[in-house]
C-alpha cells in the first residue's frame, strides 16, 4: 500500500510514520512540514554498511551523499552508523565541521569547486577530494603545494554509460559537465598530470553514472569499464589504483508501481561482476566506495500540508491549493516527478477522486502533482506527500518570500524538531 515501511494507517483512519499520527505532527509543528523516520533511515545506513561487510569483507566505505538531505542531525546519524560523507559544496562540508563528523571520512564533490572551498577541505584534512577538471587540479595542486600538505585525490571519469533516467540526472555519458572523458583520452592524461603533482596523491577514479536508476546492469557495466581502465592505468604509467568510487543513484520507490531492486542486490551483484573483472584484468581488487543518498532518506520522508482553495473547473479538472508549493518542492516543476499524495486524515479512504495538487507561488507551474488519485480533500484537511526525503528540503528556495519549512525526525514514537521553521525575521537577516 505504502512507499516505505516507515508509513501505516492507524486506528483513527490517519497516516502515521514512525508509528506517530501525522495529524498530531502537523498540529504540533504546523505546515507545511517535512518528516523523516530516523529508524528506517538507519535500517537504510545498515544496510549498506553491511553489504559491504558482506560483499568487499569490509574492504569499503559507504559515504552519504549528504545533498540529498543536509542538516547537522543527519551528519550525526551517519557518524553514528559508521557511513562517510560526500559532500558537494563549501556549505555542506561546513555543516559536517559543525556537526563534528569526522574529516577522514570525508569525500569532496563538485564540478566547479572554489578557491575557499579546496582551502577549507585541504585545511581541514577531508579524507579525499574528488578531482573534476584540469582547472581544478591546479588550483589543488597550488593549495597543497602552498599549505606544504599532500592532499588524497581521487578522478572523476566519464565511463560512458547512458542509463534510462531523466536527461537532467544522466551524468556518466561523455556528454556531461562531470568528469574526465575516457574516450577522447583525456582521463588518462589526468591520470599522469596528478601522478607528477608533487602535493597530490592519487588513491584511485570515480564514475557516477546517474540518479533513481532502477536497472542494475548500469552499475555492473560501470564497474567493469572502470576495473580495465584501471588496468590500462598500471600498463601505462606501472602504478595501480587502490580505490574505486562507483558512485550512487540507486533507485527508490515514489509510487507503489516502482519496483526497485533492494540496496544488497545493487552491491552483491555489482561485487560479482567486479571481482570477475578484476581477476580477468590481473588486478587486486580496489577498496570500494558508494555514495548513495536519495536511497538513505528518500522514501523514508514525507511532507504535511494544509489545503486550502479546492476549484472545481467543470469537465476538465479539480485543482487543490495548499499552504507550499514549488518553494518546498521543486521536483514536480523540474523533472515532473510523480509523487504518491494522500489526506493524511483520510488514509483509510479510498482514493475515488483525482486532483491537480497546486502549490501557492505566483507561478502557473508551481504544481506537485497533476490528476494524481486521492481521497476527497476538503477545506483544511492534511495533505500528505510521500518520498519527499530526498531532494526537497535541499532544494527549498524563499521564492515570493516564502520561510522554508521546519524539519522533524521521528524516532521510537516520539518527534523532535531538526531544523526550525523559518521567520520573516529571517528573510530580511541579510537585507541592508
Amino acid at each position: 500500500m505504502f512507499v516505505s515501511d516507515a508509513l501505516n494507517v492507524n486506528e483513527k483512519g490517519h497516516l502515521t510514520i514512525g508509528g506517530v499520527d501525522t495529524i498530531e505532527i502537523a498540529e504540533q509543528f504546523g505546515t507545511p512540514c517535512y518528516v523523516f523516520d530516523e529508524n528506517q533511515i538507519r535500517k537504510n545506513c545498515q544496510a549498506f554498511v553491511s553489504s559491504i561487510e558482506e560483499n568487499y569483507d569490509g574492504k569499503g566505505l559507504v559515504c552519504y551523499a549528504s545533498k540529498a538531505f543536509c542538516c547537522k542531525e543527519m551528519c550525526r546519524i551517519c557518524d553514528e552508523e559508521k557511513m562517510g560523507l560526500d559532500v558537494v559544496s563549501g556549505g555542506e562540508l561546513f555543516t559536517a565541521i559543525k556537526a563534528g563528523f569526522p574529516m577522514g571520512k570525508v569525500i569532496f564533490h563538485g564540478n566547479n569547486k572554489t578557491y575557499d572551498e579546496l582551502l577549507m577541505a585541504v585545511q581541514n584534512n577531508v579524507g579525499r577530494i574528488i578531482v573534476d577538471n584540469f582547472s581544478e587540479l591546479e588550483m589543488l595542486e597550488g593549495i597543497a603545494k602552498e599549505k606544504n600538505i599532500t592532499v588524497p585525490v581521487l578522478l572523476r571519469i566519464k565511463p560512458g554509460i547512458e542509463v534510462h533516467t531523466h536527461e537532467f540526472i544522466r551524468t556518466g555519458q561523455i556528454d556531461s559537465k562531470f568528469g574526465f572523458a575516457l574516450e577522447t583520452g583525456e582521463a588518462m592524461e589526468a591520470v599522469a598530470r596528478t601522478l607528477n603533482a608533487k602535493f597530490l596523491e592519487l588513491r584511485g577514479v570515480h564514475c557516477h553514472i546517474g540518479s533513481q536508476v532502477f536497472e542494475i546492469d548500469p552499475f555492473k557495466l560501470a564497474s567493469s569499464v572502470m576495473a580495465k581502465f584501471i588496468r590500462q592505468i598500471r600498463d601505462e604509467t606501472g602504478v595501480e589504483m587502490k580505490e574505486l568510487n562507483l558512485g550512487g543513484g540507486f533507485g527508490i520507490k515514489y509510487l507503489t508501481t516502482d519496483n526497485p531492486e533492494k540496496f544488497y542486490e545493487y552491491v552483491r551483484c555489482v561485487s560479482v561482476v567486479l571481482k570477475r573483472e578484476c581477476e580477468k584484468q590481473g588486478i587486486n581488487l580496489p577498496f570500494i566506495l558508494f555514495e548513495p543518498g536519495r536511497s538513505i532518506v528518500g522514501a523514508e520522508g514525507i511532507t504535511l500540508y494544509t489545503a486550502g482553495v479546492v476549484k472545481k473547473i467543470p469537465n476538465i479538472r479539480t485543482y487543490v491549493s495548499i499552504d507550499g508549493g514549488m518553494a518546498d518542492n521543486p521536483r514536480y516543476i523540474l523533472y515532473q516527478a510523480q509523487h504518491e499524495i494522500m489526506v493524511a486524515n483520510k488514509a483509510a479512504w479510498e482514493k475515488d477522486c483525482a486532483i491537480t495538487l497546486a502549490g501557492k507561488c505566483c507561478e502557473s507551474g508551481d504544481l506537485i502533482a497533476e490528476n494524481a488519485p486521492i481521497q476527497r480533500v476538503h477545506v483544511g484537511d492534511i495533505i500528505a506527500v510521500l518520498s519527499t526525503g530526498a531532494y526537497n528540503y535541499s532544494m527549498a528556495s524563499n521564492y515570493n518570500r516564502l520561510p522554508r519549512p521546519c524539519a522533524v525526525m521521528v524516532k521510537d514514537g516520539e518527534c523532535r524538531e531538526i531544523i526550525k521553521r523559518e521567520s520573516y525575521l529571517d528573510l530580511i537577516r541579510n537585507d541592508i
